[in-house]
This record gives C-alpha cells, structure tokens and sequence, in this order.
C-alpha cells in the first residue's frame, strides 16, 4: 500500500491548499440531541491499561462507563511540571496543568473529575465534546448528506438540520486502544480505533491512530494518522476548551489569528463558499485582540472557521492566545488549512466540571485545526477525501509559555 503525506488536495479558488485532517468545530447548539453514549469498544482489551515500561504514562481507573465498561486515565508529564490527562474514553484530554509566571500550577482546560460527568443527561443534552477527538469528520456537513463517487450518503442529523462531529456516536463516545509509551520527544499516549463501514452512516473501514506527546519543550503535540479501504470524508481534531487564567470566562483573553480570510456562514453554521477578507470586521484577529472586545458584534459569538496565511505540509502558526492576570501564553500551530476559533457560546452553567466550577458562558474558547466545513459539498475548499492506498498525515501542537 502505498503512502501519500496528503500535502496536495483540491485548492479553492482562492489557493487554499493543505494537508487532510485534524479538522475541527464547535460546541453543538441546543437543538443537538446527541445519541447515548453505548460506547463500542474498539478491540476487545481496549478498556485495559496497556504494559507501561518505567518511563511511560501512569494508568489509573476513570470509572465505568453506563454498560459496565471500566476506562482508564493516563497521565502525562514532563520535566517542567506540566501534566496532561488523557482518557481512553473518547480520547478525551481531561486536564492540562501549566505553570503561570509565578510559576504555579493550574488547570487550563475545561473537563470532569470522572467519566460519568461526560455521561450525564445534563452533558448529553449539551453537547459540548469537552476535549474529546473529534471524527469521523469534525465540524459540519450540511443536510447531514454528501455524494461521493456518484453514490449518495446519508448521515445522522444531530445539529439541527445538519450533522456534526460524526453524529450521534462519533469518536468522542467510544472506547479506544490506549499504550502508553516514550519517545525522543517526550511521554506519548498512542490511541487507536477502528471505525467499521457503514458506521454513522459513512464508507469504508478507517484505521485511525492519534498519538499524544507532552514535549520537553511544553507542548502538547497530537499525531493523527488514518487509513481507508473505501474513498471517504475524514476531518479530525481535538475539541478541547481552553481557560488560562482562574475566571469564570476568557473575554480577556488576547487572541491572535494570522488568517486574512474567514469562511462566511449562513444561519445554521454552513459555509456559504465565500471566503470573506477579515479587514475592517471583528474577524480580523491579525493583530492581537481581547475576545470580548467585539464579540457583541458577531451574532451569537464567535464560531467560525478562518483560512490560515501560510498552510503546508510542515506546522505553521495557527493562533496566539494571552492571558493578562496569570501571564500563561498559547501558541497552535498545524499542518492545517483551518482553524474553528469558538468562544463557549452555548455554555450556560448547567454543567459542573472539576473543583464544582460552573462552567458559564464564554467559560472556555476552542481552537480546533481543521480543514473547512461541509468540504463534502464544497468542491473549491481543500477536499477531505481519503482514498484506499494513502495515509492520512496530520499534526497539530498547543504550546504553553509565560510572559512576565
């Protein structure tokens, strides 16, 4: 078989091109009514810890899951303090410490203490993917349909009138092969999960592997890697909320974007095509901007996928986050053409999350590298096709720093 690093695709008309993956989205709005979450476990010891040599991640119970299933936590660390914690439930990254300029400690992502909290009614109605891996196409497609090689395919409608982040038991809701491990770069969690033909309604058999790696260098690195038996749509990310100070929202957060272009949406989230020049608008993030400082401009807040200066094959700076109080400072880059910047909108406090805090509105922002939304129906966006005999090369990282 051979391998194809995905670096060409369909360019749009306006020259976008970029490597097919790691796509992204946003929070679900309430009209979603996700499916229960009756995890399919992706191989038979999927719930078990994998051997862990000495250097590797520690493994630690996360709780059962409704149909008995036990799922574990794995912790990541580094020479510098930082922590990441990583279940095998939905791949979901539930907390991540860094330290702030006076060298504390804390938690900057939005998550639960247990994995019932990301089984409860309450969180099932919302809807948020709280860090979970998105897929098997992150973000939207529109009227839950797409037609590929003259065949059409119907998908779950669980987004209004759309389909989102997989449907109704996407990735985020099942269970995946977890081993713990080591390289050059740092400790790694490799996540593996086969996602059957016919699955949520989409072709071909899709081998996915997303391998986490916490740096030396305090970085957050995800791999994704895939590969098909059948030509289908494949957009995948990491939908996690992002709070680097203690308050209860980010509205102060600096956020820069270098992205000259935005993708124009029409009233359910779906890309009209237009590729709109951000200049003179509240999109344009090209130079540093507080979240809160024009989002009473765009109608229900920010939740849109801007089309990134520089995409190819090597990572490429996506975005520039900058907490004032605790000096944390976020830097993404990706091999990614797009980025879905998403500040909380639909958070409304109904959720209790780690430390009993309420998660609000605008409580966390998500940067999830993507290509762009509804590609299946956009023939001039970057395609998100993926044939039989090419592999499916993404990368994606969130680095960590301080300014004093």
């Amino acid at each position: 078989m051979k391998k194809n690093h995905r670096t060409g695709f369909l360019v749009s008309a306006a020259g976008v091109a970029g490597l097919l993956t790691l796509a992204g989205c946003n929070q679900s709005s309430p009209t979603e009514q996700p499916g229960a979450a009756t995890t399919q476990p992706a191989a038979a010891d999927s719930a078990q810890p994998a051997s862990t040599g000495p250097d590797a991640p520690a493994a630690a119970s996360f709780g059962k899951l409704q149909n008995g299933t036990e799922v574990q936590l794995y912790t990541l660390t580094n020479a510098h303090g930082l922590q990441a914690r990583i279940t095998n439930y939905g791949g979901t990254l539930t907390s991540l410490l860094v330290p702030d300029k006076a060298g504390q400690l804390g938690d900057v992502v939005l998550g639960f203490d247990n994995v019932s909290g990301y089984q409860s009614p309450e969180y099932q109605q919302a809807g948020p993917y709280f860090g979970a891996l998105i897929g098997r196409y992150g973000n939207r497609i529109k009227a839950g349909q797409f037609t590929l090689d003259g065949k059409t395919y119907s998908l779950a409608k669980n987004n209004g009138p759309n389909h989102l982040h997989g449907g109704k038991q996407g990735f985020d809701k099942v269970v995946w092969q977890a081993e713990p491990g080591r390289s050059a770069d740092g400790q790694t969690l490799t996540l593996r999960y086969v996602s059957k033909n016919g699955e949520e309604g989409y072709p071909g058999t899709l081998r996915v592997t997303v391998v986490y790696t916490l740096t030396q260098d305090d970085a957050l690195r995800l791999d994704y890697t895939a590969t098909t038996d059948k030509a289908t749509p494949v957009n995948l990310t990491n939908h996690s909320y992002f709070n680097l100070g203690a308050g209860k929202d980010v509205l102060a957060h600096q956020v820069t974007l270098p992205a000259d272009r935005y993708t124009v949406v029409d009233n359910t989230l779906i890309p009209t095509g237009e590729l709109r020049v951000v200049k003179g608008t509240p999109f344009d993030f090209t130079t540093a901007h507080a979240i809160g400082e024009r989002i009473g401009a765009v109608p229900g807040g920010y939740d849109h996928n801007w089309v990134l200066n520089q995409p190819g094959a090597a990572p490429h700076p996506a975005a520039t986050v900058y907490e004032p109080t605790s000096g944390r400072t976020l830097e993404v880059l990706t091999t990614e053409p797009g980025i879905q910047f998403y500040t909380g909108n639909f958070l409304d406090g109904t959720l209790t999350g780690k430390g009993n805090k309420v998660y609000g509105k605008h409580a966390g922002f998500c940067l999830e590298t993507q290509h762009f939304p509804d590609s299946p129906n956009q023939p001039k966006f970057p395609s998100t096709t993926l044939q039989p005999g090419d592999t499916l090369h993404s990368t994606t990282l969130y680095k960590f720093g301080v300014r004093k």
